[in-house]
């Protein structure tokens, strides 16, 4: 296996081939494109075939990266553009119909700031299903959506993937969105960068603790996986800077032997992971209700 380095982002994953590949091999199996909307960059990463499952260690699929970096330094109207930006890409990739109803899950563990994503993101997340359903002649015009937050194996005994099942199972949604906090090799990409992917999301193996998958194959319906990198793993992050000092031919795990096991993330983590999660959960609420302006939903959540 090429990829030693851990992260969850496809973006690093074709950094990292490309760093250690001769520089006329070709990346087969995959495309890339920089695109930008709304002042924020873009990457899109596709993998096409077995061939770029191989080089980069992801699934077939598509992963889209926004850099978020105007909206943590906290710039003019950037979280309304930023939201709006991430509605237009969560609409892109789901393709929902009308009628289609959405679960929406927030994974991750609340007590954990760097793990606080998904749970922070439901909170901010529209709930209608009831109101669909029992009061249509007022809401009828709203998508049908679900929120629950799945909690961790350690604190509810319940493999995240077989309780997501038997909600699925029950409510029978047409799309499944699930929110998470991802790891990064770099620390300049910690709560700078989102990822969506449609190829759905292993919960912890960013930071060697992977569960089971949480995808189309194991729940039935499409799922569309969005995170943020909140955490370097330590050995990781200290191989990379000591590589572009010059050190060659040091992996990660050489210092994971010398004791470096632990996992990192900066001082401003809660404030970070605040704004992250009322921006993802805004722009799924743009992105599922259609006509819904940032004060509809600022109503509607107060």
């Amino acid at each position: 296996m090429m990829l030693k380095i851990r992260t969850d982002l496809a973006v690093e994953a074709k950094e990292i081939w490309q760093e250690t590949a001769e520089k006329q091999t070709k990346l087969e199996g995959v495309i890339a494109r920089d695109s930008e909307k709304n002042g924020f960059k873009i990457t899109t990463v596709e993998i096409t075939d077995e061939r770029g499952e191989r080089a980069l260690g992801k699934p077939v699929g598509t992963y889209v990266t926004i850099e978020i970096d105007k909206l943590i330094n906290r710039e003019d109207n950037a979280f309304t553009l930023c939201a709006e930006t991430l509605a237009d890409v969560i609409s892109s990739m789901m393709k929902l119909k009308d009628g289609d109803s959405v679960l929406v899950v927030g994974l991750g563990n609340e007590a954990i700031t760097p793990d606080a994503v998904g749970p922070k993101t439901a909170r901010n997340t529209m709930v209608t299903r009831h109101l669909v359903e029992k009061m249509p002649e007022h809401f009828g015009t709203m998508r049908r959506v679900s929120v629950v937050q799945s909690g961790v194996l350690g604190t509810t005994g319940i493999e995240t993937a077989g309780f997501i099942k038997a909600v699925v199972d029950k409510l029978k949604p047409d799309a499944v969105i699930v929110v998470d906090a991802l790891a990064s090799r770099k620390m300049a990409r910690i709560c700078r960068t989102v990822q969506l992917a449609d190829t759905g999301i292993i919960p912890g193996s960013g930071v060697g603790n992977a569960r089971a998958a949480i995808n189309k194959e194991t729940l039935g319906v499409p799922v569309l996986a969005i995170g943020v990198p909140t955490v370097v793993d330590a050995a990781t992050l200290a191989a990379d800077i000591v590589s572009e000092a010059g050190v060659k031919d040091l992996e990660p795990e050489d210092l994971a032997n010398h004791g470096i096991n632990m996992i990192v993330t900066p001082k401003e983590i809660d404030a970070n992971v605040a704004d992250i999660g009322k921006l993802i959960g805004y722009g799924i609420n743009l992105a599922l209700h259609g006509d819904i302006t940032l004060e509809d939903i600022n109503m509607f959540l107060s």
